[in-house]
Order: structure tokens, then C-alpha cells, then sequence
């Protein structure tokens, strides 16, 4: 059994790149094969948000704080909040962050295929991160 503790988990600046707004990760992950599980706690500060990306086996977030929205392509904007569970099916383009007024932090889940757990994209513009929430 191995154990990482609180105190040894490295915290990152999540990638301009990947990223818009004030975005850290902590205790980034991948475990060794066989596994391809991988995975990080991710925080995002008030309008953060990650660019389009897709996972070729799917993504689970676990939200542990705040409020947030996702979208997959041509999907309804989602709200969600802390204690719901998301899955992303594979190959599906989305995004997912913070509201503009309140933190979000989730925990990411993920499996690597080829050696890659996620594909990038174009980020998200201003006009489809603000469209409007889904009904209901």
C-alpha cells in the first residue's frame, strides 16, 4: 500500500493553455500499468474554466466545493454543485468551471489510452461560458 499525505501533495498552476482564469492542482496522479487510472484535485476560483477537451475512456468528477457548470458540444450549459458526481462519456467534447461568482473545486478522474488521458482543444469563449443556463 502506498500512501501520499496532505502534506506531500505538490500544487500547480493549471496551464494557461488548458485553462482561463485562476485554476490549481493539486495531487495530480497516474497510477502505473497495468492501471490507467489517473486523476487530481482540481480548484477553480470564481469564472475559471477549462478549454474544450475530450478523454478517450470518459472523466468522473467528484465536486467537493462550490458551484459550477459543464457543457458537452451542442449540449445544454449544466449547472452542478458540490456532493454531485458528473461523468463525461468517452471522446465526448466538453468543458466544465467555476460560476463567475462562486469557486468550484472537484476532484477529476480519468483513464489514460495510448499513454494520454485527455485531448486539448480551443478554449472556451467568453459568450459560451455566459450563455444561459439549461431549464429545468
Amino acid at each position: 500500500m502506498d500512501i501520499t499525505r496532505k502534506a506531500e501533495l505538490k500544487t500547480v498552476d493549471g496551464p494557461s493553455d488548458y485553462f482561463t482564469g485562476k485554476v490549481t492542482i493539486t495531487g495530480q496522479f497516474q497510477r502505473p500499468a497495468p492501471s490507467r487510472v489517473g486523476g487530481a484535485i482540481v480548484h477553480f476560483e470564481p469564472g475559471a474554466r477549462t478549454a474544450w477537451h475530450s478523454h478517450p475512456a470518459g472523466q468522473t468528477l467528484i465536486v467537493t466545493e462550490g458551484v459550477g457548470w459543464t457543457q458537452i458540444e451542442g449540449g445544454p450549459k449544466l449547472e452542478f454543485r458540490a456532493g454531485d458526481v458528473l461523468w463525461c462519456p468517452a471522446e465526448h467534447k466538453h468543458w466544465h468551471g467555476a460560476t463567475p461568482h462562486e469557486g468550484m473545486t472537484h476532484i477529476a478522474i480519468q483513464e489514460s489510452v495510448d499513454g494520454s488521458p485527455v485531448t486539448w482543444m480551443e478554449k472556451v469563449t467568453d459568450a459560451e461560458y455566459l450563455a444561459p443556463l439549461a431549464q429545468g
